[in-house]
């Protein structure tokens, strides 16, 4: 009995023309067998240089052929490449191949599909084996019980892959998180694996995959801005740690709630720094709560409304941009495909309404978080989840949270709500988009506080940026820890105007010398 183990790179011709050969050759002899091994391009080198050492063979190019000694045992013959292949079964078998350039890359691109079609097949079925680890904290918040139903349908991770949830909050609410697993596990998901509740630091996040954080509890009653930025940096100080400790070198992490957003994304990084590369800000709950306001206005369907752009702070000073914004299926005069879309600027004469309610209410919304239920930000973190193992729709423009590397002129090295795009298990921010400048005023106004924040060793002097109509960081504090105080957000004036419209909305919105701006 004579075999033979072929190995090669997945997309190499002469590795397709040897495998031709010895199909034919297996085919063909009833004592010849032959195993193959292919390799992804980019692990081949690596693959062959540590088989090359343990074996103690010299070999450098793809294949590499290797006769297994049956009889004997041990670590195989070496016969070399594909010329020695050839050689070999010429000497031997009186066999060639005559096999065409041509057709050699063509298999060859058809070796490398099977491969890799092959190795996403396996990571589906090691998903059903070991369970994707998915962390879920301070898991007594509301936003938890509308999560988990999500999470467990299969469409966020794949109808392929299996999950282990663990519910992870203080001691105080161990009996709260008690009654959350027995209702997850009534729900008899095919996709959940196991789920269980952990109040002990030191186990948290344990070979954790994904991460997800929800707004902490306040254990005491904060009396000042500054408190409550030194309980954040505190608490996200020991998450920080836990992580760099216990979570999976692969984890994806991500922050959600209604308040300090940006702040705690910016504070993981700086204590998670191996991983602050997979640490994102969910910004999907402010933009469909604006899509949700122009939809009633326009008398349509959210869903309906694409591209609304978040800057800034996501719970915050932060401005809504509907420059790029369109509807779809819009009931009207004119009529199209539905993929056919229009401008939702061309479609709200009423530029009062844009720059006072439509701007008051987004306001009071990202200054309190009064109207961010469980439900929306359930499915806000849901949803940019999907995106992210998955890829975004096509075309479709997405705001989240993220690390600035000074594209569009925002300071580099803060967490910043811009536009981006999922593909491929991460994201794009769209710096390609075009007429999406924003104004000096408006980048000083959401800039000038984050820049702050980063200065967290300088927390005691925290100074915010006065604008001209009162303090614009005092909208950070959420209404239960002191007066309810509106954020100062400025949107451009963006509906051609009537002289009567201009004069009203002067006072709204002004550039930096105080000038008003027309577009």
């Amino acid at each position: 009995m004579a075999k033979f183990v072929l190995a090669g790179r997945a997309d190499c011709p002469y590795y397709a023309k040897a495998e031709l050969l010895a199909d034919y050759l297996q085919k063909n002899l009833p004592d010849f067998r032959i195993h193959k091994i292919t390799q992804h391009p980019d692990v081949w080198e690596e693959w062959l240089k540590e088989l090359c050492k343990k074996n103690k063979w010299s070999h450098k190019n793809s294949p590499i052929i290797w006769r297994e000694l049956l009889d004997r045992g041990g670590k195989g013959l070496l016969l070399g490449g594909y010329n020695e292949f050839l050689e070999h079964a010429q000497l031997y078998y009186g066999v060639t191949s005559s096999m065409t350039t041509e057709l050699m890359k063509t298999a060859a691109q058809e070796n490398l599909g099977a491969h890799i079609e092959k190795e996403l097949e396996k990571e589906a079925l090691k998903g059903l084996i070991n369970p994707l680890q998915v962390w879920i904290t301070s898991a007594s918040a509301l936003a938890c019980y509308n999560l988990i139903p999500i999470l467990t349908s299969g469409e966020v991770f794949g109808p392929h892959m299996e999950i282990s949830i663990n519910l992870f909050d203080n001691k105080q609410a161990e009996e709260k998180l008690t009654s959350l697993v027995k209702e997850a596990q009534d729900l008899a998901s095919p996709f959940l694996q196991s789920v269980s509740a952990c109040t002990q630091a030191e186990e948290a996040f344990r070979q954790a995959h994904v991460i997800i954080f929800l707004d902490d509890h306040v254990d005491k009653e904060v009396y000042s801005l500054e408190d409550c930025i030194r309980s954040k940096a505190t608490l996200c100080h020991l998450y920080g740690s836990l992580i760099e400790k216990n979570a999976h070198d692969s984890v994806r992490i991500i922050v959600g709630g209604k308040t300090f957003v940006n702040l705690k994304t910016s504070l993981l990084m700086r204590y998670a720094p191996n991983f602050a590369h997979n640490i994102i800000a969910v910004a999907l709950g402010v933009e469909g709560k604006a899509k949700a306001a122009l939809a009633r206005k326009l008398k349509t369907t959210p869903s309906c409304i694409k591209d609304v752009i978040i800057w800034g702070n996501i719970s915050g000073n932060n401005y809504v941009d509907l420059r790029k914004a369109k509807v779809y299926r819009y009931e009207s005069a004119v009529w199209g495909p539905p993929h056919y879309s229009r401008p939702v600027l061309s479609l709200i004469f009423d530029s009062d309404w844009v720059n006072r309610e439509f701007v008051e209410s987004l306001k009071k919304f990202t200054a309190t978080g009064r109207q961010f239920g469980g439900i929306l930000a359930a499915h806000s973190i849901a949803t940019t989840l999907k995106y992210w193992y998955h890829g975004s729709p096509p075309g479709e423009i997405v705001s989240l949270g993220v690390l600035s590397e000074g594209q569009f002129g925002i300071p580099e090295g803060i967490v910043f709500s811009m536009p981006v795009k999922f593909e491929n298990g991460t994201w794009v921010v769209l710096t390609d988009l075009e007429d999406i400048e924003i104004s000096e005023q408006i980048m000083t106004r959401m800039t000038s506080d984050l820049i702050q924040l980063v200065a967290l060793g300088e927390l005691i002097n925290f100074q915010p940026y006065q604008s001209e109509y009162k303090d614009l960081f005092s909208d950070l504090m959420p209404d239960d820890e002191k007066d309810l105080i509106l954020s100062d957000v400025d949107f451009l004036d963006l509906i051609p105007q009537t002289s009567s419209e201009k004069s009203q909305s002067q006072e709204h919105t002004h550039d930096s010398e105080g000038k008003t701006m027309e577009q």
